[in-house]
């Protein structure tokens, strides 16, 4: 597959400049897997370095595993880390179903590009001074009218396909050539020569690491569905500086104009606390102009920390924005129709042991408690089914929950289930199939991690 912008790497790295062929190829027939191919590019270009610098690696390690092994962080620039992980975030959600657009899948691709003169200078001994500008593909010419855009765009997919095979096959040669490279520990004074050779580099080709985190924070926070009611450098008063003011990085603005959310960027190198302690005065702040405690979100860019003070939650790591609907829920929802659990029992007709009432009375502790994980263990016919709904009736009437999600990982469980709950509950009940081939020790750490949460 040949590339428009990525033959450079070709001698040295053919599958990247292949799988970016691809990615150029898809980028605009089919975003989504333009994103999946530029992930792949990221993860092979990171598993090259390790080969190259025979860095120590995690055993069976996944993509992030590998951006964030000390070693790998220590001598690899922190714009560079941004892009990597834009990257690999992008690509995750992309694979998962997520929505992918042509705009978001051409800015990528100018991530990779850049990612690709970094490795070209960095470790292929390019020269900075003859490396091309990128040029965005442009669609190829088509036919008038829906019907033809769809004929030509499968075209393309089907032509791609032996080609895609044929990727398949090398990429799975060089994994097997990396796990066979020997690594070994380096010194402290190679560690710090690897890590200023990456950053001259970085430096040399003036990459801009506020620019790349700013992308990928505007890029996630549209992912959420964010297209307007984003504020950007917002005036705050109230804030401890000589003129009383301060300028939050993002605001997201619920429809009646008062603050559901502040977000607060770092660099990547700063502790989290700070930018969690910036974030808590424009909070501080928000809520004196507007009388509404907005959530509050710090990040480095592609790390998310969470923190619903107002409730009593401390800061937790998220894995994106929340919507304008959750922010809503969440801040004129739970936090003015909420009632104490305490104040609550279970309805006696959904269950009467005593052992079933004592269960949902000590989860119901440990929520108020504020912690957001509950574990019960009960044996074969003991009523496990009947403790999770009277759990759920009695979040929802608390105000706790709005939506519960109860997993099966068979058939005739969830039909049980299904019935059992509509024996019960007046709610409405949505089943989702899910064909998953894993292993049983996975389905049960899937199930125990996706107890009941009180902020879902």
């Amino acid at each position: 597959m040949k590339s428009l912008n990525f033959e450079m790497l070709r001698p040295a790295w053919p599958e990247l400049s292949a799988l970016a062929g691809f990615a150029e190829v898809y980028v605009h027939a089919d975003p989504a897997s333009a994103l999946v191919k530029l992930r792949l590019f990221g993860e092979n270009l990171t598993k090259d370095i390790y080969k190259d610098l025979r860095l120590p690696k995690p055993d069976q390690a996944s993509f992030v595993d590998l951006l964030n092994n000390e070693p790998f962080r220590a001598i690899t620039p922190k714009v560079v880390l941004d892009k990597l992980h834009a990257l690999r975030i992008h690509g995750n959600k992309a694979a998962h179903g997520e929505p992918a657009t042509v705009q978001n899948a051409l800015w990528l691709l100018r991530e990779a590009f850049d990612l690709a003169k970094w490795l070209l200078v960095r470790f292929g001994k390019g020269d900075a001074a003859s490396l091309p500008a990128f040029s965005p593909p442009i669609p190829e010419a088509g036919g008038d009218g829906q019907e033809n855009f769809k004929r030509e765009r499968r075209q393309v997919l089907e032509k791609l396909a032996a080609q895609e095979a044929q990727m398949d096959a090398l990429l799975r040669e060089l994994d097997e050539a990396r796990r066979a490279a020997a690594t070994a520990a380096k010194r402290a004074d190679e560690m710090e020569a690897l890590a200023s050779a990456g950053a001259a580099v970085a430096n040399l080709l003036e990459f801009d690491e506020a620019t790349t985190r700013t992308r990928i924070i505007d890029s996630l926070i549209a992912t959420a569905g964010w297209t307007t009611d984003v504020g950007r450098e917002v005036e705050v008063k109230h804030q401890p500086t000589t003129s009383g003011i301060g300028y939050a990085d993002y605001v997201l603005w619920d429809n009646n104009g008062k603050p559901l959310a502040v977000i607060e960027a770092k660099k990547a190198s700063v502790d989290p606390e700070i930018g969690r302690h910036q974030a808590k005065l424009y909070a501080d702040g928000l809520e004196k102009m507007f009388g509404q405690r907005p959530v509050i979100f710090y990040t480095n860019g592609y790390d998310i920390w969470m923190w619903d003070d107002f409730l009593g939650y401390p800061p937790r790591k998220v894995f994106g924005y929340y919507s304008k609907d959750s922010l809503q829920y969440l801040v004129t929802f739970q936090r003015a129709s909420r009632q104490a659990l305490n104040t609550l029992s279970p309805r006696s007709g959904i269950v009467d042991r005593l052992y079933q009432i004592e269960a949902i009375k000590r989860v119901s502790e440990r929520f108020s408690d504020k912690h957001r994980k509950a574990l019960i263990v009960q044996a074969t016919g003991t009523g496990k089914t009947r403790v999770a709904i009277a759990l759920a009736d009695l979040l929802i009437r608390a105000g706790w929950v709005k939506r519960v999600l109860f997993l099966c990982d068979r058939r005739e469980l969830r039909k049980q289930a299904k019935n059992a709950f509509n024996d019960f509950l007046s709610e409405p009940i949505r089943i989702v199939s899910a064909r998953v081939n894993h292993t049983a020790s996975e389905r049960v750490a899937s199930v125990s991690n996706a107890a009941v949460s009180p902020n879902r």
